[in-house]
């Protein structure tokens, strides 16, 4: 009789002898191996792109909350915003300057700001923007300004220098309405 450890090394021998040993029996076990191998690699890629996903989509859902932020912060301002080139050309303009100015934010896109600017002031504005880029100083003054239907009024300006995407100075004037009647009240 044959103990229970022969047998086992009996049954061994036997799996072993009827284990494939050919070269495409071979192949066929080592290209069931790397299909798993490939299998595992797509799920955790596939884990991995979902997983960015989720991110980029909570970032997309970060920057629509900064936009609207800032289209509070920027266009519903109860003051007008102007970024002003060097040269007094109209980059950009809030929806306050552009209804102060009684025209729209794309009419107001690379005019000079001096054509809303009464032609008496115009020294005023070019002096105070050209100390301005010489000092860095921020200027603060008052100048009547003219809508486009040429309906005058009198305005504050305040202006800083600040720096455009490219790194070159611009100038930043907050224009609100001045109504010097009421001077001291």
């Amino acid at each position: 009789m044959i103990n229970k450890e022969e047998q086992a090394a009996e049954l061994r021998r036997l799996a072993e002898k009827t284990m494939p040993n050919d070269e495409a029996d071979k192949r066929e076990i080592l290209s069931l191996k790397i299909a798993r191998e490939q299998q595992h690699e797509l799920l955790v890629h596939r884990i991995e792109l979902e997983l960015q996903n989720d991110e980029l989509r909570r970032t997309q859902r970060e920057l629509e909350e900064a936009r609207r932020r800032y289209f509070d912060l920027y266009d519903s301002a109860p003051v007008g915003y102007l970024t002003v080139s060097k040269e007094g050309m109209i980059l950009e303009a809030n929806l306050t300057a552009a209804t102060l100015l009684d025209t729209t934010r794309t009419e107001l896109a690379r005019l000079p700001l001096s054509k809303f600017i009464l032609k008496e002031d115009q020294d005023s504005y070019y002096l105070h923007r050209k100390q301005l880029f010489e000092t860095s100083d921020p200027q603060t003054y008052k100048l009547r300004m003219v809508k486009k239907d040429g309906t005058q009024f009198w305005a504050t300006f305040k202006m800083m220098i600040a720096q455009d995407a490219d790194g070159g100075s611009v100038c930043r004037i907050i224009l609100d309405k001045y109504f010097p009647d009421t001077e001291g009240f």
